[in-house]
């Protein structure tokens, strides 16, 4: 039985982003993503004018005459959505947790896509992969991918983002767009999201917390380690202690930057303490320009 507090947490999450596609974000997903992908419709004899890129030539050496390929704009969508649930997602130092963050964002993107008949799927991962939820279409649907992403209890704690971009490449045969949505607090990856990005149209939905780039001034304190458990204590009064911690993130942050910029990726990034309807407008502005 799911608990109450959260279906009514899934029902404020669906009203609230019902109400910012249509009022603020109308349009933008269709002119980003609908009419992008294309798929093989047939092979037929070249006539004068054709595109001499599209000249198939495996055909054409077969039957001696030049034939080209014709392509059909992909009326619809696969939108899967990768979710870290690992247990640094439950973290979360001003009004909410990355995971509700996540959820989200995904509710907003899931709501255009299947406004646009369009299917959504969803993969639950940590340091294995622990759901996977088949592409669907309709509001339902929608709900459920929602519900999933904060009412699933995973059994790891770890983070293994390339395990679970694997999993996708075996289980979704077409192309797809698909939204790594993580602090990609990981290592290991980046291979795994060439490859993926090869195939599919992936965009980097990356999630961060303010603590996590920057310590208070509040003395002596306790930090844990949400996927290993460890406990150190932190002199947080120090400002060699604080200076050197921004420092770190500094370089984790340029490190993922870089990753994703040799891997080809997109990047949404996400904050908890920030809007992320600004994010999302920004990032389907920017699409649209480089598809211009």
């Amino acid at each position: 039985m799911i608990p109450a507090e959260v279906m009514a947490q899934v029902r404020r999450i669906q009203i609230r982003t019902k109400r910012v596609v249509n009022s603020q974000l109308a349009g933008q997903y269709e002119s980003v993503f609908k009419g992008q992908g294309m798929e093989f419709k047939e092979v037929r004899a070249y006539v004068p004018g054709d595109d001499v890129r599209a000249i198939d030539w495996n055909v054409t050496a077969r039957t001696g005459h030049p034939h080209v390929k014709v392509m059909a704009e992909e009326r619809e969508l696969t939108v899967m959505f990768l979710v870290d649930a690992s247990a640094s997602g439950r973290f979360g130092s001003v009004s909410r947790f990355k995971i509700e963050a996540a959820a989200e964002l995904c509710a907003v993107l899931a709501f255009s896509a299947i406004q646009h008949s369009d299917k959504v799927g969803l993969i639950i991962f940590t340091d294995d992969v622990e759901l996977f939820v088949r592409p669907r279409k309709g509001r339902k649907h929608l709900s459920r991918v929602v519900r999933e992403i904060l009412y699933l209890e995973p059994k790891g704690r770890g983070t293994d983002i390339a395990r679970a971009l694997d999993f996708l490449n075996n289980v979704i045969r077409g192309r797809a767009v698909v939204f790594v949505v993580s602090d990609f607090m990981a290592v290991g990856y980046e291979t795994a999201l060439c490859m993926a990005n090869r195939r599919h149209d992936v965009i980097a939905a990356a999630i961060a917390d303010p603590r996590e780039e920057v310590l208070p001034n509040a003395g002596l304190i306790a930090v844990c380690d949400a996927e290993t458990g460890r406990e150190t204590l932190v002199d947080t009064g120090d400002a060699v202690v604080r200076a050197a911690y921004a420092q770190a993130a500094r370089e984790r942050a340029e490190e993922r930057s870089d990753i994703f910029r040799r891997a080809r990726v997109d990047v949404l990034s996400i904050r908890t303490d920030r809007s992320y309807v600004d994010e999302i407008y920004r990032f389907f502005r920017m699409r649209e320009r480089r598809l211009a």
